[in-house]
C-alpha cells in the first residue's frame, strides 16, 4: 500500500519561490528507489499535467513552461521528492501532486499553490 503526502504550497506573489515536498509511505520502502517520480499540477477547469519528473537514476525532465524555473529532486533515504519553484507566475497557480511517471499510485490530496499578480 502506498500513500503520497504533498506539502509546501501557499500564496505567493509573482516572482516568488516555493519548495514542495512529497513524502511516500509504502510497505516496501526500497520500491521508491527504482521508481521514476513526477510532479503534476491541475489548474481549475484544466486537466492534470506532468510538470517535471526524475528517474530512479536522477535524470530530470521538465514541462517547457517550467524549464529554468523549477527543479525536481529526490532523497530516497527520506522517501521524499521535492519541487523547488522559482520565479513563479500567476499561470503556475494549481493544485500540485506527486506520483509515479505512470500515475501508478493512489493520488494524494495535493498542495495548493496560488501565485498573485
Amino acid at each position: 500500500q502506498v500513500r503520497l503526502v504533498e506539502s509546501g504550497g501557499g500564496l505567493v506573489q509573482a516572482g516568488g519561490s516555493l519548495r514542495l515536498s512529497c513524502v511516500v509511505s509504502m510497505t516496501f520502502d526500497s520500491l521508491l528507489d527504482i521508481t521514476d517520480m513526477g510532479w503534476y499540477r491541475q489548474a481549475p477547469g484544466k486537466q492534470r499535467e506532468l510538470v517535471a519528473y526524475i528517474t530512479s537514476g536522477g535524470r530530470t525532465n521538465y514541462l517547457d513552461s517550467t524549464k529554468d524555473r523549477f527543479t525536481i529532486s529526490r532523497d530516497n533515504a527520506k522517501k521524499a521528492v521535492y519541487l523547488q519553484m522559482n520565479s513563479l507566475k500567476p499561470e503556475d497557480t494549481a493544485v500540485y501532486y506527486c506520483n509515479t511517471v505512470s500515475e501508478m499510485w493512489p493520488w494524494g490530496q495535493g498542495t495548493q499553490v496560488t501565485v498573485s499578480a
